[in-house]
């Protein structure tokens, strides 16, 4: 929950302060309901995908899972009004032998840049069009459809960075004890989804929440003011 920005040199009207009141209480109430355990997890073992200043969302995903392609829309939604000081990334997660050609597809078609070509598609070929885009082979022959060069995808494909980025994959899975996908991973250190949390759209006011806290621990402990000094 985001605070309203504090006027510049002028005071706050009743309908602005009410407001203020209330988005207040609202955060306070969100907190309130939030049930560690149930709406979200914390992790084990903590540890983010990649390293940076900024708050990770984690998404942890296969192109096989309908529930995952049914969550693209609204996870594009919340990229639009995503708290400032966060950084979206997608894991295609390695969770099984049946699960890693498409991971492969995935940080193989990242590595050559071409990621917006296979992405939805991807996923529209094996859920509207019920396509069989399931093996080595066939995910190859997939990605030269879509236009990217077939010698290049494959090369990136079987390539060693593709193999360390799935190991990797398969790590940060068992590091966050995902049993199931998608799942949502804040920072490193808790995990949710829409069943754990009831509802996508409470999945996501579950994410900003766990956002702010992570942002608000970060901020440095502002040093008391000198006594001797004021005035």
């Amino acid at each position: 929950m985001t605070l309203p920005l504090r006027p510049r040199a002028r005071a706050l009207t009743l309908p602005a302060l009410l407001f203020a009141v209330l988005a207040l209480l609202g955060g306070a109430a969100l907190a309130q309901e939030l049930d560690e355990g149930i709406d979200y997890r914390r992790v084990a073992e903590p540890a983010r995908a990649e390293a940076g200043d900024d708050v990770e969302v984690l998404e942890l995903f296969w192109y096989g899972c309908p529930h995952c392609y049914q969550l693209e829309p609204h996870i594009e939604k919340w990229l639009k009004t995503k708290p400032a000081g966060v950084t979206f990334r997608r894991l295609p997660a390695a969770a099984s032998p049946r699960w890693v050609p498409h991971a492969k597809a995935y940080f193989a078609a990242e590595q050559l840049g071409v990621l917006d070509q296979l992405h939805k598609p991807l996923f529209k070929a094996l859920h509207d069009e019920r396509r069989p885009v399931l093996t080595d082979e066939q995910v190859i022959a997939f990605a030269a459809e879509q236009g990217i060069d077939e010698a290049k995808f494959r090369a990136a494909y079987n390539s060693f960075p593709v193999d360390t980025q799935v190991r990797k994959s398969a790590e940060l899975v068992r590091r966050y004890a995902i049993d199931g996908v998608p799942a949502m991973v804040v920072d490193g250190k808790y995990v949710t989804s829409a069943t754990q949390a009831g509802s996508i759209a409470r999945m996501f006011e579950v994410i900003d929440y766990l956002v702010a806290e992570e942002q608000a621990a970060a901020k440095p402990a502002q040093a008391a003011p000198d006594p001797d000094k004021a005035g």
